[in-house]
């Protein structure tokens, strides 16, 4: 599919799939910001959309283009759904975004969200983050500032870290244990792990006495000092949440997460209510309006929105903000590559009640943080404050066409899900 306009004399396109590089001009910040001062308003001319294939996500890198030859770029991990974003961008892209000055950003998400005139999920509100993330990028490369002073500064000189997707071994307490041991070799002061395999609503016996058998294997690898984070991924009812939550409590995790399906909040409640582990939960709801009902029934004590399935940063901001108001903290989810790692460090540098971030990509195929190099790196458990302007990050599209879009089908309630290879075979 391919859209085709002409604005101010220049020919502008989105092409669905993989596009090819836009000829850049190459502006120095100082012309870019006399331009500002002068008083000329950038444009949104173009939105490429480029799929980097791993082993078992494809990570979708968005780059908005604006007249002056300025771009910046967002990013989301769709969990399956790579081409329903494709699909959603076809439309979009010509219906609220083209012609839009990306320094107003709050006026095109909410044209985004509002002018469908349909209930926003998880495509929408990710095609509409990418956007948000690329005109904060965009932002901050015209002003020449990181992202995060333009949120209102930094409230923190550091940024805490946790490892996920460290345990792709042999589901045995023997190669967790070796696994946790090469995650702390990295840095890391913190693993999150789901221990659980492929449950789902209940656990036979024998699987409870393995789940108990890994999770103390990793204590053990790790010693008392290092936070052990447990993920449940939706899976249970509330009576094996609890249970399970129980008999982990002598390991002592720092938070048990989403442990009941993120449809009936009541049930959440229900397990909050019994278990003593701090309990996180929120990855699964894409909107402010989704987290009311959890903040009513005060049955979460961290909140895990995604940034890239939740409308962006300042809608992530608005949520942090109202959270704080529960005493509730923040830990974004952050299953992306670097681009979604950097508006979440941007995020976490200017929000006073965040917890902790999120990272796999330290676990991940090289070329996934070689595709836009320019994040801090994990060290003593920290990420160093991102430097900017904008996000701090730049888009290599050679390393990105080199390993091109798959066919995945990444299962969770799959046998061996954890070892992450989700390329389908034809």
């Amino acid at each position: 599919m391919e859209l085709h306009e002409h604005r101010r004399g220049k020919r502008v396109c989105w092409c669905g799939g993989v596009a090819p590089t836009h000829g850049e001009r190459n502006d120095e910040n100082a012309e870019q910001q006399t331009l500002l001062k002068e008083g000329y308003t950038l444009k949104i001319v173009d939105v490429k959309m480029h799929v980097m294939g791993t082993a078992w996500r494809n990570l979708s890198f968005v780059r908005v283009l604006t007249d002056e030859g300025l771009e910046g770029v967002g990013e989301v991990r769709m969990l399956n759904h790579t081409d329903a974003l494709r699909g959603y961008f076809a439309e979009a892209v010509p219906n609220h975004i083209l012609g839009s000055d990306p320094f107003n950003i709050e006026d095109l998400v909410q044209r985004m969200y509002r002018n469908d005139y349909a209930r926003t999920g998880e495509i929408a509100m990710s095609g509409i983050s990418t956007i948000e993330i690329a005109c904060w990028d965009i932002m901050g490369k015209a002003l020449g500032q990181p992202v995060y002073k333009l949120l209102g500064g930094a409230v923190r000189d550091k940024i805490k870290a946790y490892a996920n997707g460290w345990y792709t071994v042999e589901r045995t307490p023997q190669e967790f244990h070796a696994a946790a041991k090469r995650a702390l070799e990295k840095g890391y002061r913190a693993l999150k792990f789901d221990p659980f395999g492929s449950g789902f609503y209940e656990l036979e016996r024998a699987e409870k006495r393995k789940v108990i058998e890994l999770v103390e294997a990793v204590r053990d690898a790790v010693g008392p000092d290092v936070e052990i984070l447990i993920e449940m991924h939706g899976r249970f009812n509330p009576a094996t949440a609890i249970e399970m939550a129980q008999e982990l409590e002598r390991f002592k995790p720092s938070w048990v997460e989403e442990p009941v399906p993120p449809e009936n909040l009541a049930a959440l409640k229900k397990a909050a209510e019994k278990i003593t582990i701090p309990v996180a939960t929120g990855e699964r709801l894409h909107t402010r309006y989704d987290y009311r009902e959890l903040f009513e029934l005060q049955a979460a004590d961290i909140i895990q929105p995604d940034i890239t399935h939740f409308g962006g940063i300042m809608e992530t901001k608005k949520l942090a903000a109202w959270a704080e108001s529960y005493y509730i903290l923040v830990a974004p989810h952050n299953v992306g590559g670097p681009v979604s790692t950097a508006a979440a460090l941007h995020f976490a540098a200017s929000t006073p009640n965040f917890k902790i971030q999120e990272h796999f990509n330290d676990f991940a195929e090289e070329w996934v943080k070689a595709a836009a190099p320019g994040n801090p790196e994990v060290v003593d458990g920290y990420f160093a404050l991102p430097q900017g302007p904008g996000l701090g990050v730049t888009l290599d599209l050679s390393v990105v066409e080199q390993h091109p879009q798959q066919r995945i089908f990444f299962n969770l309630f799959a046998e061996n899900w954890h070892r992450r290879q989700a390329v389908v075979q034809e």
